[in-house]
């Protein structure tokens, strides 16, 4: 079954299941989401759903925004985004979607933003080798070779020293340790990407079934 919701990263905790092991956890926030849009194979060539969380601040928001969001009977919400799967299309348009669409055991795909790390090297980046530190070498951490002599160019992809992190990754196969309606909020075992407040979008695992 394909669904999905958005979230905030709270931040991190542990907490201790029926058999008394500690279990690290993240804490994510899921405000209801609202489903702005319906999109079909008929209509748009594919099946999902765009949910949007967090209203908007009126000053913020353009008109193509605020008529977009009436046609949900709700504000212009901050972060939108679509979860494909045709399981989405029993929501209606205007309908809420809670933390209860996910139930404890589960196994779930995180989405986020990875922290930025800024301007760092191939060696810490790539994990690529330096030279040896001793007898003379004037080679420790240097880019190295290049590529190839003839076509006289670096090719597409080589690693080289850049900006790190502020990346989309995708953690998978994560497991929903508890839910909490009343709150809102469902922990997750283990990590997820992003830095604390940043949105995250939690889908039901591609490559597990069930529980």
């Amino acid at each position: 079954m394909a669904k999905g919701i958005l979230g905030r990263k709270v931040g991190m905790t542990s907490i201790f299941d029926e058999n008394g092991f500690l279990i690290p956890v993240t804490v994510i926030k899921v405000e209801p989401n609202i489903v702005l849009q319906k999109k079909t194979v008929e209509t748009d060539g594919y099946d999902a759903v765009q949910l949007g969380m967090e209203d908007l601040r009126p000053a913020l928001a353009n008109k193509p925004q605020i008529g977009h969001a009436a046609k949900a009977n709700t504000a212009p919400k901050r972060f939108v985004k679509e979860i494909r799967g045709s399981d989405m299309l029993n929501y209606e348009v205007g309908q809420e979607v809670k933390v209860d669409i996910f139930s404890a055991g589960e196994f779930v795909d995180v989405t986020g933003t990875s922290k930025g790390k800024g301007y760092a090297g191939a060696i810490k980046k790539y994990n690529q080798n330096r030279g040896p530190m001793s007898h003379g070498s004037g080679y420790h951490r240097k880019a190295g070779s290049m590529g190839s002599i003839d076509p006289n160019r670096v090719f597409k992809g080589k690693g080289l020293p850049s900006r790190m992190g502020g990346e989309t990754v995708t953690i998978q196969n994560l497991q929903v340790v508890k839910v909490d309606p009343e709150k809102n909020v469902i922990l997750i075992k283990g990590n997820v990407p992003g830095a604390k407040k940043s949105l995250v979008i939690i889908r039901n695992a591609v490559k597990k079934s069930g529980k």
